[in-house]
């Protein structure tokens, strides 16, 4: 027989993997076709110009260019390259 009561295990002290969400290119930034420019959980920022929104809420780039976060309606847009003569 044991001399003192056994102690329960701790059920806490367990913590999830960062899961890596945030801004990947930032205004002023060139990206190429299919670049991810944001990842996000919802919609804190809308797909603009040349930019969709994946399944996941990811924004990524539709066409080649710059890209740019406008302040109104928190929407990011890719302005393309003039193409070089």
């Amino acid at each position: 027989m044991a001399t003192s009561k056994s102690s329960g295990s701790a059920k806490n002290g367990r913590d999830s993997h960062g899961k890596r969400l945030g801004i990947k290119r930032f205004d002023g930034q060139v990206v190429t076709v299919g670049s991810i420019i944001i990842r996000q959980r919802g919609t804190r920022m809308h797909p603009g110009m040349n930019v969709k929104r994946g399944r996941d809420d990811t924004l990524f780039a539709l066409k080649s260019g710059v890209v740019k976060f406008e302040k109104e309606g928190k929407r990011v847009r890719v302005d393309e390259l003039a193409p070089a003569m």
